[in-house]
């Protein structure tokens, strides 16, 4: 029976610009998909759920809510449609306290929020800077591990701002995507690795093995 429950919570940005890597996108979360899928066979005493929140100026969209990956579907391109701005802090803000409350009484909870833009915030109406600072901070103390995944922007400036120091920066490229795609599957195999082994999983680098892709690099 799994005595640990991770919660996997993606907060994407569907922004117009995102649109040159759709196809990617879609692949890449599909392969996220299959790879926790992978991790509850290896590891079996560990329970693994997936929320997946979209943004843009059009609203933030929850397009899985806690859903248990064995029973998960992939995502297409019906599903994920890039348009309009990029209301970062919102999508933020709205998924990670909710996703606080949704936790807050559960035993043995490992909390892994990825979040993945290619732009900067440009267009929240409820939350700010100083509001995500301190919202992720909180649930940093509590053992929260939070990693920022970005482009066209300076990457470990924002997220370091909002005190995320796990960040890969990747070009909005074919091919660059598959690879962080790649890092991003087997920097999970080892987060679960590290709770399997009771090693701190805040403390150790989330993307300690990336490679330089001219892009996927790591903080």
């Amino acid at each position: 029976m799994a005595t640990d429950k991770i919660y996997n919570l993606i907060i994407l940005d569907e922004s117009g610009s995102m649109d040159t890597i759709k196809n990617e996108t879609i692949s890449g979360f599909n392969e996220v998909v299959q790879t926790i899928k992978g991790i509850e066979k290896k590891f079996p005493e560990q329970q693994h759920f997936i929320s997946l929140i979209t943004f843009n100026g059009l609203g933030i969209n929850t397009l899985l809510d806690k859903v248990s990956v064995t029973n998960l579907n992939q995502i297409d391109p019906n599903t994920y449609n890039p348009n309009s701005s990029t209301p970062l802090y919102d999508a933020i803000g709205l998924s990670v306290l909710k996703l606080k409350i949704d936790v807050a009484h559960i035993e043995n909870v490992h909390v892994l929020v990825t979040i993945l833009t290619d732009g900067e915030e440009n267009s929240s109406q409820e939350f700010n800077h100083t509001h995500i600072n301190s919202i992720i901070k909180g649930q940093k103390d509590l053992g929260w591990t939070f990693t920022y995944i970005g482009a066209n922007h300076d990457v470990e400036k924002v997220a370091h701002s909002i005190s995320i120091t796990n960040t890969m920066v990747f070009e909005a490229d074919a091919q660059i995507m598959k690879h962080v795609f790649e890092d991003e599957s087997n920097a999970r195999i080892r987060y679960s690795e590290r709770i399997r082994n009771h090693v701190n999983e805040e403390s150790a680098n989330f993307y300690e093995k990336s490679k330089d892709f001219n892009t996927a690099t790591q903080v």
